[in-house]
């Protein structure tokens, strides 16, 4: 259950880049995963693609970066970092 909340509130914001900017297709995503935030790189991307499946979104190519530092004031939380939209 605490992946699905983590998960809704990052697509919220790719959901949200993608309609401040004419709705278009997201072809890739960068998230930083906090040192604390219980979730591997792999996990995430599971969750990433299933997730995905009817946004913007959808088969965009995933970049995801494992923070180390554990007194990071966003340790626990998982940082949307980039996203690159389709813009053809």
């Amino acid at each position: 259950m605490h992946e699905f909340s983590l998960m809704a509130d990052l697509f919220g914001k790719i959901e949200k880049i993608s309609q401040d900017n004419g709705g278009g297709r997201i072809v890739g995503v960068k998230v930083k995963l906090g040192a604390l935030s219980h979730i591997t790189p792999g996990h995430f991307a599971e969750h990433f693609e299933e997730f995905s499946k009817g946004t913007a979104a959808e088969g965009a190519k995933l970049d995801v970066e494992q923070l180390e530092d554990a007194n990071d004031p966003n340790a626990q939380d998982i940082l949307l970092d980039s996203v690159e939209l389709d813009v053809g």
